[in-house]
């Protein structure tokens, strides 16, 4: 398949890994050709380091996957110091998209603040599904005036594009698209987990859901954005074959990220890549 221009930056193919899956490359390299994909997009980094969630982490169901993670990851520092220069050494053609979380606004702004400078990184996906401590809980894409102030704190400090990942259960999510979009972001990932529950299957006692299930949800959410707000989209939900990836594409998007099927099978995006290709 052609190379895809995404934010003024050229991808070999459209084909990334989700957030959290490849965690920061290395994890995975011996088993992943990463750099025959198009890019991967990092785990969360916040400014401290996370142990995450108590396990059980993972749940199986038959529509795919309950999960509650927590975020853990190495922190800000560390991720600057060794998980980006040792991308920077071993990817040549896969582009680096690096996910921000955080527990407050001055969370994320700190993460793009330290990292905006650095050479390896394309761009920063905005995870807006994450609790705002200081809104008693409510998620930062919960409300316009949540989201519109988190992006464009973030605008503010970043000198990279902003894809913001929203989540399937808003009301009105090509509305908040909208939001997004005036507040400063470049493009939105559609969409990240669904809030589920099953019972004793997580320590955390419920997560986001993903895997199949989530395949229709995101194409919908891609169609309404791409239709209503012209804004790049990264599709992301329930993707496990090149048929699937192409519902995404047909839909709007200029980019697809798979997550819960490289789980299953880390060589799933490069199989992905290559049924693209053949069309």
């Amino acid at each position: 398949m052609t190379a895809v221009r995404f934010l003024g930056v050229e991808f070999q193919n459209p084909v990334l890994l989700a957030a959290g899956v490849a965690g920061f490359g290395r994890e995975v390299a011996r088993v992943v050709d990463l750099d025959s994909l198009g890019g991967i997009v990092t785990k969360a980094v916040t400014p401290e380091p996370r142990r995450g969630h108590p396990g059980p982490r993972v749940a199986e169901f038959r529509g795919g996957m309950l999960n509650a993670v927590g975020l853990a990851n190495p922190g800000l520092d560390r991720v600057r110091a060794e998980e980006l220069p040792w991308l920077a050494r071993h990817l040549s053609r896969a582009r680096v998209l690096v996910n921000v979380a955080g527990a407050t606004t001055d969370d994320y702004v700190r993460v793009i603040e330290r990292l905006t400078g650095e050479s390896a990184i394309v761009a920063f996906e905005v995870n807006a599904s994450c609790p705002n401590t200081s809104a008693g809980g409510l998620e930062f894409g919960a409300t316009p005036e949540g989201l519109e102030a988190l992006v464009s704190r973030c605008r503010r400090v970043s000198t990279k594009p902003l894809v913001v990942k929203l989540s399937p259960v808003l009301a009105d999510i090509a509305g908040m698209a909208g939001v997004a979009k005036a507040a400063g972001a470049d493009a939105v990932s559609l969409v990240n987990t669904m809030p589920g529950a099953l019972a004793g299957r997580l320590g955390n006692g419920f997560g986001g859901v993903s895997g199949p299930a989530l395949l229709p949800i995101g194409v919908l959410a891609t169609r309404r954005v791409t239709e209503k707000v012209q804004l790049p989209v990264i599709g992301v939900g329930g993707v496990r074959s090149g048929r699937d990836a192409r519902e995404y594409l047909d839909a709007g998007a200029s980019l697809v990220a798979v997550g819960t099927a490289a789980l299953a099978d880390p060589r799933a995006p490069e199989r992905i890549a290559r049924e693209l290709a053949r069309g």
